[in-house]
């Protein structure tokens, strides 16, 4: 069983002891502890929290959980149901609530779930706020309310709908355009919450040939949920049968975007954000920003309009932070996840659809025709799983040492650059893993530069 209690949030395995896997005891803790935090924080005056989960198998157990949790600490609850994290997102904001609570593992299989944490911005805590959640909860460092002070419950399952509302009104989205390219799209959900507002944001679009696969949200997913092209083989074949213009897949909490084109290969992740950049960039002139693992191609495109592209830290929060920093009108991570500030400072896969839909129609050009517009790199991600008695931070310095006549960035784990390849090695927030990114101009090289890279790292274990 594994608990990681981190700056994604708190995240583990269904089943086994409290504080070695997500127990029922865990989650009440966890949930305590963070409300605690709220009312610290707002001097404990009468709070509102957000709530929204996917459809991951023990999501309705979480779910009652937490909302039980927050209501007897005297916290009104706004209970949406099913969701996705970029509707609870913006829900908190169009609420004017205090926080909010995703509960959701993202990418990670059936057996994971996770709390992730909401400030009152509909933005993810940060580091050291996190901390501060933590530290309540070590300390068990809370107090429930007399009965007569218990917070309310309001459930409320319209914000899919105004969340699609939001993302139809952005400058950049053009559902004439859409409507009159007349596209024919299969969309794979993956047995989760895409399955029910990503065919109604298609549908407002103007999207009227749709094929459904996967989209039922029973939480029994039928791949792994990630989308990476390994775990796209259905989705492939059924663009094939139905001679569909698209493919657009998922992941569980709909915060990730992927494409498959219309000939079935990849759009590739690493370019959901390049495009959807590329698009913005043309309409408005800013900066844009991407974490440490995503592709160099984000930065060709940003300078080719002639502005100025900036990396930060992998993970959301870190790549909002800079975002802020450098007023960046896009930005986002690699693995597919597009943040435009314009509606909120968050990964949302529905607005990368509506823009990457727009760009695609008004450029009438093929799915794969667009990706090849695109300077050509290939990321091959990599990992090496974790033992107790692995010394990660021994072999990050270990390597940086080894590559130190390089250049070589260690704001985030290590990352080496080779001329137009480089190579980044860190300890992921969400997995008991090393992951090894590297990039070339093509998968041989990528494959190449990473297996060398594990070799090397796999002497120092």
């Amino acid at each position: 069983m594994t608990l990681i209690k981190s700056i994604s949030g708190i995240r583990g395995t269904i089943g086994g002891k409290p504080g070695e896997g997500l127990s029922p005891l865990d989650v009440v803790k966890f949930s305590a502890a963070y409300g605690t935090w709220l009312q610290k924080r707002n001097n404990a005056k009468k709070l509102s929290v957000v709530v929204g989960r996917d459809a991951r198998l023990s999501g309705d157990i979480v779910n009652h959980l937490v909302v039980s949790t927050l209501r007897s600490l005297g916290i009104n609850v706004v209970d949406l149901g099913l969701s996705t994290t970029p509707t609870v997102e913006v829900a908190v904001d169009m609420e004017k609530a205090h926080g909010g609570i995703i509960l959701t593992a993202s990418h990670n299989p059936k057996e994971w779930n996770a709390l992730k944490l909401l400030n009152e911005k509909g933005e993810f805590i940060s580091a050291k706020d996190g901390a501060e959640v933590l530290e309540l909860a070590e300390k068990d460092s809370f107090e429930f309310i007399d009965v007569d002070n218990l917070g309310k419950l309001i459930k409320n399952d319209t914000y899919t709908s105004k969340h699609i509302e939001a993302v139809l009104k952005l400058p950049y989205v053009d559902v004439e355009a859409i409507k009159k390219a007349d596209f024919t799209i299969v969309v794979d959900a993956v047995n989760s919450t895409g399955g029910i507002v990503v065919p109604e944001l298609l549908t407002a679009l103007g999207v009227n040939k749709i094929e459904k696969i996967h989209c039922e949200p029973t939480g029994y997913f039928a791949h792994n949920p990630e989308p990476l092209p390994a775990h796209l083989t259905d989705l492939s074949s059924a663009i094939k049968e139905s001679n569909a213009d698209l493919g657009i897949t998922v992941d569980p909490d709909v915060d990730r975007l992927a494409m498959v084109c219309e000939d079935s290969s990849m759009f590739g992740e690493e370019y959901t954000l390049v495009a959807v950049a590329d698009y913005v960039l043309s309409q408005k002139g800013g900066a844009t920003v991407s974490n440490l693992s995503s592709t160099r191609a984000l930065r060709d495109v940003t300078e080719k309009h002639g502005h100025k592209y900036y990396a930060s830290a992998v993970g959301e929060v870190n790549v909002v932070e800079k975002m802020k920093a450098v007023n960046a009108i896009i930005g986002g991570e690699g693995n597919g996840g597009v943040i435009l500030p314009e509606l909120h400072y968050g990964r949302d896969a529905l607005v990368g659809i509506a823009i990457f839909l727009t760009h695609l129609a008004k450029s009438g050009k093929k799915a794969s025709e667009l990706r090849d517009s695109y300077p050509a790199y290939t990321i091959s991600k990599n990992k090496i799983q974790l033992t107790p008695q692995i010394d990660v931070d021994k072999v990050l310095v270990n390597m940086e040492e080894k590559y130190k006549n390089m250049e070589v960035d260690n704001t985030d784990g290590v990352k080496i650059y080779f001329e137009k390849e480089w190579v980044h090695l860190r300890k992921s927030n969400t997995e008991p893993i090393i992951r090894i990114y590297s990039e070339s101009e093509n998968e041989e090289k990528a494959n190449e530069l990473a297996e060398k890279i594990i070799n090397e790292i796999e002497a120092i274990i």
